[in-house]
């Protein structure tokens, strides 16, 4: 049982590590700059009411909270590195997850095997757990290290709760991307459609905010995770993530769906 999900977690081990490792860095780079940006006496809320309501809206821009350990790096980080880059990642790697196969032909041989279709699929889609675990569990120790070592401060639950609550945000990027990976039989069409389309909704979401289009942005994952709510506001929304995860299933489920009847 879960070879295949042990075999393909074993083969994102090295590189989750290595991401781990770079944005760790990233994110210590940031926490390294906050001191003098704190202290430089500059107007951030000036500057960024100047900023397009979707940019505010898209990464939790705020000039209040920015001048905290909090606001700062759920701007300069968690708004951009992990809602979004992370996001992308986790769909573009899922985008490749089954369609790789069909496309150099190694799943032939695997359902050569007893095992079925829909275990081939969740076992891959389990695999995932390695980047999302890896770096929910590695990334706090770095932000809250750096922050220490600055002189610095960081409510260390509202840490925590953002990269506890990321983690349906980012199996329902996954599930996205496992949906393309069994609909599109081309790995890199099928990536690079996941990246295009959470972009765009991620986008859609921002600049639909507070207009009569404000329920299109129902349909991004990046309304049910606002890293800015959780580390500045300390406010966890356990609907949304339970919204995430549901998604998740039912993404799931149109993959075993979409899976089943194909011709590979």
């Amino acid at each position: 049982m879960l070879d295949l999900m042990r075999y393909e977690s074993r083969r994102r081990i090295r590189g989750t590590f290595v991401l781990a490792v770079l944005l760790g860095l990233f994110a210590l780079l940031m926490i390294g700059l906050f001191p003098s940006i704190s202290e430089s006496g500059a107007d951030f809320e000036a500057y960024i009411e100047s900023l397009p309501p979707a940019v505010r809206e898209g990464f939790g821009v705020s000039g209040a909270a920015i001048t905290t350990m909090e606001g700062f790096m759920s701007t300069e980080f968690y708004g951009f590195v992990w809602l979004l880059l992370l996001g992308l990642y986790v769909t573009y790697t899922a985008g490749g997850s089954v369609a790789g196969d069909i496309e150099n032909g190694q799943l032939d041989m695997l359902l050569a095997a007893p095992v079925s279709r829909a275990q081939v699929l969740l076992e891959k889609f389990l695999s995932l757990l390695t980047i999302i675990v890896v770096l929910n569990l590695l990334m706090p120790l770095f932000v809250y290290g750096g922050t220490m070592l600055v002189g610095e401060s960081i409510d260390a639950f509202a840490l925590v709760a953002v990269h506890v609550l990321s983690v349906p945000y980012l199996l329902a990027c996954g599930a996205f991307g496992t949906l393309l990976s069994v609909t599109i039989h081309r790995a890199d069409v099928a990536r690079r459609g996941g990246i295009g389309a959470l972009f765009v909704l991620f986008v859609l979401e921002a600049v639909a905010t507070d207009t009569d289009y404000e329920w299109l942005g129902a349909l991004s994952p990046t309304r049910y995770y606002d890293p800015a709510e959780i580390l500045v506001e300390e406010s966890y929304d356990l609907a949304g993530a339970a919204i995430l995860l549901t998604a998740t299933v039912l993404l799931l489920v149109a993959s075993r769906v979409v899976f089943e009847r194909v011709d590979v």
